[in-house]
Formats: C-alpha cells, structure tokens, sequence
C-alpha cells in the first residue's frame, strides 16, 4: 500500500493519497483544489487515479473533486447521506473498495456533519486494518465539532449525539495499533483542541486525547458544544459549492495588475475590498485607503474569508511576485474574485506609486504602557476578538468581546466615543481587526502590539483572577 498525506499548514488541511503499488490504482481523499500534488506523486508512481472521496462536505475550504474529475476521470465517493447536483458514487456503511491487494472499507461517522464518513485501510482484504482516514470525525486530540455546516435534517445537539456514538461505538472499537489520519491538524476552527501531530493510533488517542474519555452522552455533549472557535461566515457558503457543481480551478488563468487610475477607482467602489498582504508594522507604517491587512505569513485564506464575501470584488497588495500565491490561496476557499494587484516598491518607507499620495494613510498603534494609562485614565473602549477559548483563560477587565470572524457584522455595535483599542493574542488578528473597522467608518480604532501575549505579565494578578469567568 502507498499511503502518502499532503498537509497544508495555511489552511491546517490533510488531504491523501491511497494507492496499490502492484495494480497502480488511486484513489485520493479530501482533495485541495489545486491539484498538481496529487497529479505528480500520481506520475512519480506510475499510478492512475480512479476515485477521489470527500469523507463530508468540507466548510473551511472547497475541495478538489471536480478538478480531479476533469484531470483523470475519476469518479466522486461521498458517503450514502450525501445530496449532491452532480453525480457521485454513493458509499454505503461496509461497504469495501478494493483497489487490488489493498482494502478500503466505509465506516459511517457522522457527528461532525450527518454524511461523514471514515475509510478504514488494509494492506489484504482479510488482513488487519493498518490506518484510518477520519476526516473531521476524530481528530489528534478533539474531535469534530457539530455545529459548522449542518445540510441535513436534525439539530447540532443531534449531531452532538451522533459523534459521540461515532466516537465510542465505532473508531475507538479499532485495534489500538491502527493509524489515526484526520483531515485537519491544530489551528483549525473545525476544532478546539487540536494537536500539532499529524499522526496518531487508535491507543494514544484513547490514552491522550480528552474528548474520548470515559463519560456520558451528556457530559460528551456539554464538552463539544461550547468554547468552541467562532466560525468564519464563509463556512455555510464553502460547504454549500462542495455539495453543487462548479467550475473548475484554472490555475493558469492570468492576473491583471493594476494602474495607479484603476486602483484609485477600486478604493472609492463600495464593491471592492482591498487585501493588503504585508505585515502588521509594514502596513501601520503605510497604507492605501479602506484597505485590510491580512498577512500573506498567517492563515491568509481563511482570515480573508471573515473580512470579505465571496461576492465582493478583491484586489490584492503584495511584495512583487507574491501575487500569484495569494490568489491561489483565495481560490481554496472559493475565493475566485480577484480583479488585480498592486506591488509595492522594494523601499518600505515609499511602497506605493507617487500618484497615489492621496490616499496613503498611516496607522497608529499602541503599547502595553501606553494602553495601562489610558486605561487608568478611563480613555479607551478595548476590543478583544479572540476566540472564546482564548478569552477563558484570561481577559483585560471591562474589555468588549467581538471574535474576528464576527466582527464584519457586528461592529456597528461598538461605542464611538472613546478611542477603540483592538487586541487578540500575538497582534496579527488584531491588525485585520483594526483596519477592518477603519474601513467599515470606525477612524478611532488602533490595534495593541504584542496582544495578550504582551499584556498579560504586566497584570498577572488581574488575568488569573480573570481567568476562571
């Protein structure tokens, strides 16, 4: 058996390529749409691939069942629950795919979604199990959530139910020597406890991870529905193009930069959100009008699809030649919208064509130091938008809680009358943060250097009385 993983670490993604040597026949799981990887580890084993599985529909990114289709041929497995508008090949629980000596067998897992499905790998047909693929069933130290994208009947506390028998009915009955192979790893919001490891067994997962102890459907149902990650508003609509027929993914499609007339256009139409992709200090220091600075270094696409909707229209800020990899991160989540690019100049201090003087701004941050006095002084509204997970371990006192992947349409809420500091833990969310409600009107608005990172020993008495609310 060839098993071969591709992870993502931009996106936390696990996808994989499951194959046998002696017959050459492949199936790939969980596929990204930009499929180039999965076509040249194909090549490198002279193996043809026959199918691809989706083992749910995926929220966080649009898979790349369709391109593979177009590339190979292969036919489309999603588990039996599965409504689609093009055709797949429905797999029923039991049910085993041989692709010569190696086995796959379909395990239904539903919980995180109501399709989900695990695929269970031998190298024999009557061999022992070796690997599991759990897609976002169990992950290396949670399991999935239930409450992402829930296109079936039923409530999220049903599909609550449904993991936890997914979880003790089915995947801890597996042999502890076999493989654990989840479809996301730590940073993930399809999750809250994710580990760093992209590999595990049955056993340590038994041993090691704290959503599959022993304890009641209840007490299992209490753990997975609350302090979970805030869900970025693209996830109804990703799940959604995973479940119809689309376009596929031309990765040769070129990019249009811009000039200095077209850009300024672009900054006074309503329709059009600017992605600056440098970093935080880089973008205070300098910046065009309305635009959001995501950096290309964090988790760019998905950050993206909290600031904008797939509807508007993008234009992309980049070091020159880095354009290519922010669109192709876009178009993972669906994102294909983007209208074109400005570079900025290799001297950070003048980026941007002088014909655009007029609409260069700079943006202030502020200091630990800076943002006690205020505090003291009673002169400043904080933001924290921090996941809810984040926030129980800690808080600066009388801070309002908006998380990151809320704040598009929640910030009309916030007061005007103080100056708005915007925190979240290292200062890169906090960055998109501050210059989205800039964008969105709110002038008043800086961001703290260093987060709660930065903060937190320099009120330690405050944070862990905090700590428990």
């Amino acid at each position: 058996m060839i098993l071969k993983q591709f992870y993502l670490e931009c996106l936390s993604h696990a996808s994989y390529l499951v194959a046998d040597d002696n017959s050459k026949r492949a199936i790939i799981v969980d596929p990204r749409r930009d499929i180039g990887d999965y076509l040249d580890e194909a090549q490198r084993h002279d193996l043809r691939i026959e199918g691809v599985i989706n083992t749910h529909f995926h929220a966080d990114f649009v898979a790349g069942h369709h391109e593979l289709v177009e590339a190979t041929g292969a036919w489309i497995g999603l588990g039996e629950a599965a409504n689609t508008d093009y055709p797949i090949r429905r797999l029923s629980p039991g049910e085993h795919i041989s692709l010569g000596d190696v086995d796959i067998e379909i395990l239904p897992t539903p919980g995180h979604t109501w399709e989900s499905i695990s695929l269970l790998l031998r190298e024999t047909a009557d061999g022992a199990p070796t690997a599991v693929l759990t897609g976002d069933s169990l992950f290396i130290g949670d399991v999935g959530r239930p409450d992402l994208a829930n296109l079936g009947d039923g409530t999220n506390t049903d599909l609550a139910r449904a993991m936890y028998a997914t979880i003790h009915g089915t995947l801890l009955q597996l042999p502890d020597d076999v493989q654990v192979l989840p479809a996301h790893g730590a940073g993930s919001s399809c999750g809250k406890n994710m580990s760093t490891e992209l590999v595990s067994t049955i056993g340590e997962q038994r041993r090691i991870n704290p959503s599959v102890q022993p304890m009641s459907e209840a007490e299992f149902v209490e753990l997975v529905t609350s302090g979970q990650p805030a869900i970025p508003g693209y996830f109804t609509t990703d799940a959604e193009l995973n479940r119809r027929a689309r376009t596929a993914l031309n990765t040769w499609q070129p990019l249009s930069e811009l000039t200095a007339d077209q850009i300024r256009g672009r900054l006074i139409d309503a329709r059009t959100v600017v992605i600056d992709t440098r970093t935080p200090e880089e973008f205070a220091e300098n910046h065009l009008f309305r635009a959001v600075n995501v950096g290309l270094a964090g988790r760019f696409a998905e950050t993206c699809g909290m600031v904008a909707g797939i509807e508007d229209d993008l234009v992309l800020v980049t070091a020159a030649g880095e354009e290519r990899e922010a669109a192709l991160r876009l178009s993972r989540i669906g994102y294909d919208n983007v209208v074109g690019f400005i570079n900025t100049a290799s001297d950070p201090s003048i980026p941007f064509p002088e014909e655009l003087a007029g609409f260069v701004e700079h943006a202030d941050r502020v200091q630990v130091g800076e943002l006690a006095g205020l505090l003291e002084q009673a002169a400043v509204t904080v933001l924290d938008v921090r996941n809810p997970g984040e926030r129980e371990a800690g808080f600066i006192e009388g801070s309002i809680h908006i998380p990151l992947p809320e704040l598009a349409t929640r910030h009309s809420s916030l007061p005007e009358d103080k100056l708005l500091v915007v925190h979240c833990r290292s200062g890169w969310r906090s960055s998109v943060a501050a210059s989205l409600l800039r964008a969105h009107g709110h002038e008043g608005t800086v961001d703290l250097v260093g987060g709660y990172t930065a903060w937190e020993p320099t009120s330690a008495p405050a944070a862990a009385c905090n700590a428990g609310r």
